[in-house]
C-alpha cells in the first residue's frame, strides 16, 4: 500500500472540494494508495456539510485532519494558518512513513516542499492555475501598493522555486503547459495536464427521464415549452454575467421561447435586480440554488449552456468544471476563449466561441444558435468522454503518482 499526503487550503466541504478534490482521491484508494488529507475548512460551511464529507472518507481508505480556517485578520489570518498546517503536517510526517505529497497550489506547496526537502518525500506541486496572477488580475493584490508587489514577487519566486524542484507537475491546461515550457530555464520541465474532469456516471442525461425534466421545471415554474439558457456558478468576480445578461436579451429578440435559469448560491435578488438592470423581463429569468446532488437534473432542462469569463493573463491555466459537466449531459455551451475552453469547442464542433464580448459578436454568434440546438447530445457527450471523463483524470494521478514513488 502506497501512503500519499494530500495538503489542500482549500476545504473538502466547499462545493470545489467536493467537486474536484474528493472525487479524485476516493477513486485513487481503489487504485492501492492510502491517503491522508489535510485541509482547511471554514466553520460555517464545516458544520453544515462535513457529515456528507465524512461519510466519503470513511468509507475509502482516507485519513482526514480538517484543519479551521482563519478569516480575520486578514494578512495575519493567512501566516497563522500557515503555522498550523507547517506544525500539523511535520508533526503527520514525523509520525508516518509518506511515498509523496501532493499539493494542490501554492499555500499547500509552500509547506510541501520543506517536507521533501525535511524528510526526502517526492513533491507533487498541483499548481491548478497561476495563483499569485489571479491575485494581481482580480484586483486583491493591487500592484500600486508596495505591500502587495511584495507578496507578488514573493509568491512568484515561490512559483519558480516548486517548478524547479517538484518531482511532478500539473497544470490544467496545454495554454499554461506551452507557456511554461518557453519560460527560461523551464524548458526541461515535464508538466502533465489534468483538467477539471466530471464524473461521466454522475453527469448524465440518460438518467434523467423526460417525466422529472418537466416536474424541475413545474417547479421552478418555468414554462414547458420554454427553451432554456442556463448559466451555473457564482455572479460577478471572474464571471462576467452583464455580459451573459447582454447575450440573452439579444438571444429572446431572436427567439422569444427563451428563458435563463442561473443555478447560483449568490443572492438571488441583487441577481434579478442586475437581469432587470439590463433590460430582462422578471419572468424571462429563473434563479435557484443547487447542490451537487440536484445539478444534474438541473442541467437536463438546458437547451444550451453559457459562460463569460474575464480573460486575463491568469486565466490561461483555467479549466472551468462547468464546461466538462455540461458537455457530459450533452449541453451545447456559448462562451468566450480563455484556457483550452475556446479550443476544445472548436474542435469538437460542439458550441459557440465568442471572439469579443460586443454586440457584434455576439449578433454573429446568435446566427448558429440554431444549428446549435441541433447538435446530437451523444456526440457532445462522447467529446467529454475523451477529454474531462474523470476516469481519465485519475488514471494520470495514479500514472504520475506511481511514477515518483518509483
Amino acid at each position: 500500500m502506497k501512503n500519499v499526503l494530500y495538503i489542500t487550503y482549500d476545504g473538502l466541504t466547499d462545493p470545489l472540494g467536493q467537486s474536484q478534490i474528493l472525487p479524485y482521491l476516493k477513486e485513487l484508494t481503489k487504485e492501492g494508495f492510502q491517503i491522508t488529507i489535510l485541509s482547511f475548512e471554514k466553520k460555517n460551511r464545516f458544520e453544515k456539510e462535513k457529515e456528507i464529507v465524512y461519510k466519503v472518507v470513511d468509507s475509502s481508505r482516507i485519513n482526514w485532519i480538517p484543519l479551521q480556517f482563519t478569516s480575520n485578520p486578514p494578512v495575519l489570518s493567512k501566516i497563522f494558518d500557515r503555522w498550523k498546517l507547517k506544525q500539523r503536517a511535520f508533526r503527520i510526517c514525523r509520525k508516518e512513513k509518506f511515498d509523496a505529497i501532493h499539493c494542490r497550489s501554492y499555500v499547500a506547496s509552500e509547506i510541501g516542499l520543506k517536507i521533501k526537502r525535511e524528510f526526502k518525500i517526492p513533491f507533487l506541486f498541483d499548481m491548478r492555475g497561476f495563483w499569485a496572477d489571479e491575485k494581481v488580475d482580480n484586483g486583491q493584490w493591487d500592484q500600486k501598493h508596495f505591500f502587495y508587489r511584495f507578496i507578488y514577487r514573493y509568491y512568484k519566486r515561490k512559483e519558480r522555486a516548486f517548478l524547479l524542484n517538484a518531482d511532478a507537475i500539473i497544470t490544467l491546461t496545454q495554454a499554461a503547459r506551452d507557456y511554461l515550457l518557453s519560460q527560461p530555464g523551464f524548458e526541461h520541465l515535464v508538466i502533465d495536464v489534468i483538467p477539471c474532469c466530471a464524473d461521466m456516471d454522475y453527469f448524465d442525461y440518460h438518467n434523467i427521464s423526460p417525466e422529472k425534466i418537466s416536474s424541475v421545471k413545474s417547479d421552478l415554474k418555468i414554462p414547458g415549452t420554454a427553451k432554456v439558457l442556463t448559466y451555473s456558478g457564482s455572479i460577478g468576480g471572474w464571471y462576467l454575467t452583464k455580459d451573459m445578461f447582454t447575450f440573452f436579451k439579444m438571444l429572446t429578440e431572436l427567439d422569444p421561447d427563451y428563458v435563463m435559469l442561473i443555478l447560483s448560491k449568490d443572492d438571488a435578488a441583487k441577481i434579478a435586480a442586475e437581469a432587470m438592470a439590463s433590460g430582462i423581463p422578471k419572468n424571462k429569468v429563473f434563479i435557484t440554488y443547487s447542490d451537487r446532488n440536484h445539478l444534474p437534473a438541473f442541467l437536463a432542462l438546458s437547451t444550451v449552456g453559457i459562460f463569460f469569463i474575464r480573460n486575463t493573463f491568469s486565466k490561461m491555466a483555467s479549466s472551468p468544471t462547468k464546461h466538462a459537466e455540461l458537455m457530459a449531459m450533452g449541453i451545447p455551451v456559448i462562451c468566450n476563449a480563455i484556457g483550452d475552453t475556446g479550443s476544445i469547442v472548436k474542435d469538437t464542433k460542439t458550441g459557440i466561441v465568442v471572439d469579443e464580448l460586443t454586440k457584434n459578436s455576439f449578433q454573429n454568434a446568435l446566427k448558429g444558435i440554431k444549428e446549435l440546438e441541433e447538435i446530437n447530445k451523444e456526440l457532445i457527450r462522447a467529446s467529454a468522454f475523451s477529454r474531462f471523463d474523470l476516469a481519465l483524470g485519475i488514471r494520470k494521478y495514479s500514472e504520475i503518482y506511481n511514477r515518483i514513488m518509483n
